[in-house]
């Protein structure tokens, strides 16, 4: 979209109307997909903060309840519909943590996603960030030093993860094994009561 077409559309008292309804049936009928859909509209439009803090909480909480059903029933989470919103809510939160500097916090919440999740490219990505949390590395440092944002992701549904990085992931992952295996270790009670 132009700036003249977002303008238009933070104008337009139809598409308010429409986002706003859309915000509050999303929430009514737990569609996380609509969910998001609705927040990356309002955000791309700069629309009301209050409103959007109130569907990412909406998103959140509908995403640990789900991931906790599945998880009760031992079933691992692919990249399909809906899973994949539920994991990019956790995933986003473990991010918001770290650029809070919680570095236990995203690395606890990373930690548990690696091991719910069916995706090895994913899973191994989170892995690296698992060990760049455990050096305490700030978000800002992590992104500017080892993503590697000229990349293109070959399928979109790791659009919204970082999974390409300026380093060989298997070489680091071997190289830090160590680190890996010993937070692991110290992690591994956030999830031992559901194998």
């Amino acid at each position: 979209m132009t700036n003249e077409e977002l303008n238009e559309a933070r104008k337009n008292p139809d598409f308010l109307k429409y986002l706003e309804e859309a915000r509050l049936n999303s929430i009514k009928s737990k569609n996380i997909e609509l969910m998001y859909e609705t927040l990356d509209s309002m955000l791309v439009l700069d629309l009301d903060e209050e409103k959007i803090n109130s569907l990412y909480d909406e998103i959140l909480k509908l995403a640990f309840l789900s991931v906790e059903k599945l998880l009760n029933k031992n079933e691992k989470l692919d990249l399909s519909e809906p899973n994949i919103f539920y994991i990019r809510a956790l995933y986003e939160h473990a991010i918001e943590k770290w650029t809070n500097e919680n570095f236990a916090g995203a690395k606890e919440l990373l930690f548990v996603i690696a091991n719910i999740i069916e995706d090895d490219t994913l899973k191994n990505s989170i892995d690296c960030m698992i060990v760049f949390l455990n050096k305490e590395l700030n978000f800002d440092e992590f992104y500017d030093g080892f993503v590697d944002i000229e990349a293109i992701n070959d399928d979109e549904k790791y659009g919204y993860f970082l999974t390409n990085f300026n380093f060989e992931i298997a070489l680091f992952l071997k190289e830090n094994q160590n680190i890996l295996e010993e937070e692991y270790k110290k992690l591994q009670h956030l999830i031992m009561e559901r194998k």
